[in-house]
């Protein structure tokens, strides 16, 4: 199957990246610059491992999402929250209908590029506080997706039932270099270590037992 891929830069997309690569052939890699404070650092990366891979790569600005919508993780919001990322404080990263603004695009972008599936990389760990990773969600956007395309394009969501531990197993298993991935919220010049995406990233390398590669302030 033909797919285009959701790459944003961090290690749970790149990790489907490489996945996908295994059982279908991808098209485009795509990435979208809605203003978060760390689009800076996460989509160079994503760049960098779409050309490893030999998959073109594409960037689309969302500019408005930075201008109209509420979020901490926006360069027009407040400031991140640390702790873990379960914790009710990290609410205040989450962009509203972000998932399915960009898969919406994504739909339209695979269609004309010939492709029949969609990847995306949610996993089981975004659901305690992104609703638009939640399969509750996922499940009627795969329809919406399927009936509004004549391709009947195929949201596919390999991880979304999987721990982040497991896509970092699964991503060492591929050969995948995290140390060209980037999870950081504040987007500073190495990971802070602090917010919830660092908490969550270095936990997922312990539990997977896997040496994490990654400089922290």
């Amino acid at each position: 199957m033909k797919v285009v891929v959701l790459v944003s830069g961090g290690m749970d997309s790149v990790c489907a990246l490489a996945d996908a690569r295994e059982s279908h052939e991808v098209v485009a890699a795509l990435s979208f610059d809605y203003g978060s404070k760390h689009n800076h650092r996460e989509i160079p990366m994503a760049q960098w491992q779409a050309e490893k891979y030999g998959v073109p790569h594409r960037v689309i600005s969302l500019d408005f999402m930075n201008e109209l919508f509420d979020s901490h993780l926006l360069k027009s919001g407040g400031e991140i929250p640390e702790g873990h990322y379960e914790e009710e404080s990290m609410k205040q990263t989450v962009v509203p209908f972000r998932n399915g603004i960009m898969l919406s695009i994504a739909a339209g972008y695979a269609e004309s590029r010939g492709a029949e599936g969609l990847v995306i990389a949610a996993h089981s760990g975004d659901h305690a506080i992104y609703p638009d990773c939640r399969e509750t969600f996922m499940a009627p956007m795969a329809e919406a997706i399927a009936a509004g395309t004549y391709a009947k394009v195929e949201l596919l969501r390999p991880f979304v039932n999987v721990r982040k531990e497991d896509i970092a197993a699964r991503g060492a298993e591929l050969g995948v270099d995290f140390t060209h991935t980037w999870s950081c919220y504040k987007g500073g010049e190495i990971h802070c270590g602090k917010c919830g995406t660092c908490t969550e990233r270095k936990e997922a390398f312990a539990l997977a037992g896997l040496e994490d590669p990654t400089l922290y302030e």
